[in-house]
């Protein structure tokens, strides 16, 4: 395995009522930024608990509402300048995986004097950053307890993942009752996400990781036998606590230790949904199993496929071929994503043929990607192809 160093500061707060903690996590008297997206907050009274207790403890606060589900630069913008106008000390992010994100970006850009921008196409490094706490209200991404983000940028129609050790969230509040509202859709499409960062992490070149592969198999064996069961009863508590806890292991950093996964097909998945603003689960629900069938036919890293596919899919290997196993894992995932109500082709967001070259020129901005085989424009155009 990979040499490495594990440090995760982020303070995980886990459990039915909560919320209460925000009176003892934040600074008494703080001038506060609550950024949420869309408003379902407000329905499910998640927003005027939250504002009960920021009264309580005297905090002034601001709000900058309406963060999109790929969050966009020019809302991050508008973020910054309120931090910068209002004198904000503190963020809190009250929201999914994108209000995270959006909070983490305003967090580094309050403090840096250029354009952030800057800092999220790597083009400077930043040396400060507001502090941020998460109320988690979607369980998908993992973003409450990693230093990762990522954010749109229409105008260029770029969308662009990055991170810093600066952005770790100081705590993040997680209720399950909080996820109780999200939609059928919307729960499938987490689910997709957080399986689909295991599987970044599994599928890796690091040599001797046999713990680190069976921690990802947990996590998507648990995935895999708990929601099914959460689609068809979306209120019950003990399948939104497991599936919550799920996607914030899947990238908090304990994949990664003394392995780098491939992450090739979030890449792809960017270039696709910069472009179509499609859903980050329902994208990666379609591109995921033709970037593991591409591979797999071509018998590249063959032993990585049977695992997966005995362990997590049932798979019999008696008087089967490596790759006829592998390929059978493949559609067993395919199958349970499409019986979830995953997507499984990209014309069913109105995506053609005509879209491929744009896509695949927007996929390789920085050149070849993924670690496991690095993908040239022509594997992109294949996998891209194999999706439609």
């Amino acid at each position: 395995m990979d040499s490495f160093v594990f440090r995760n500061p982020t303070k995980l707060i886990f459990g039915k009522g909560q919320l209460e903690a925000l009176k003892t996590e934040l600074p008494r008297g703080g001038k506060i930024l609550l950024v949420y997206g869309g408003g379902s907050i407000k329905r499910n009274g998640i927003y005027q608990k939250t504002l009960s207790l920021l009264n309580e403890i005297g905090a002034e606060v601001h709000e900058l509402p309406g963060v999109e589900p790929n969050p966009r630069l020019s809302t991050v913008h508008r973020g910054v300048e309120i931090c910068r106008s209002k004198g904000i000390d503190f963020l809190l992010a009250v929201g999914g995986g994108s209000v995270i994100d959006c909070t983490k970006a305003i967090a580094v850009g309050a403090k840096y004097d250029g354009d952030v921008w800057e800092i999220i196409t790597r083009k400077a490094e930043p040396s400060d950053a507001l502090p941020l706490g998460t109320v988690l209200t979607h369980a998908a991404t993992g973003s409450e307890m990693n230093h990762i983000s990522v954010i749109t940028n229409w105008e260029t129609k770029e969308k662009i993942g990055w991170g810093s050790p600066l952005v770790y969230p100081r705590f993040s509040i997680l209720d399950p009752v909080h996820t109780f509202t999200v939609p059928k859709e919307q729960t499938v499409y987490g689910i997709v996400d957080m399986m689909c960062h295991a599987l970044e992490e599994y599928f890796s070149p690091s040599p001797n990781v046999p713990l680190q592969e069976r921690f990802a198999e947990s996590i998507l064996t648990t995935v895999i036998e708990t929601a099914p069961k959460l689609v068809s009863d979306l209120e019950n508590y003990e399948y939104r606590e497991t599936i919550m806890l799920c996607g914030t292991m899947a990238l908090n950093g304990v994949l990664k230790m003394g392995m780098r996964g491939d992450w090739a097909t979030h890449n792809l998945e960017h270039a696709v949904s910069a472009v179509y603003d499609i859903p980050h689960g329902a994208g990666l629900a379609i591109l995921f199993p033709n970037w593991m069938r591409y591979m797999a036919e071509k018998g590249i890293a063959i032993g990585k496929f049977l695992p997966l596919a005995t362990r997590v899919f049932g798979v019999n290997p008696a008087g089967k071929e490596e790759r006829e196993i592998a390929l059978e894992g493949i559609r067993r995932l395919r199958a349970f994503w499409s019986d979830l109500g995953a997507p499984a082709r990209l014309a069913d967001y109105g995506i053609g043929e005509d879209a491929l070259d744009i896509l695949a020129d927007k996929a390789m901005h920085a050149g070849p990607f993924g670690r496991l085989r690095p993908l040239e424009r022509e594997d992109v155009l294949q996998i891209l192809r194999m999706s439609l």
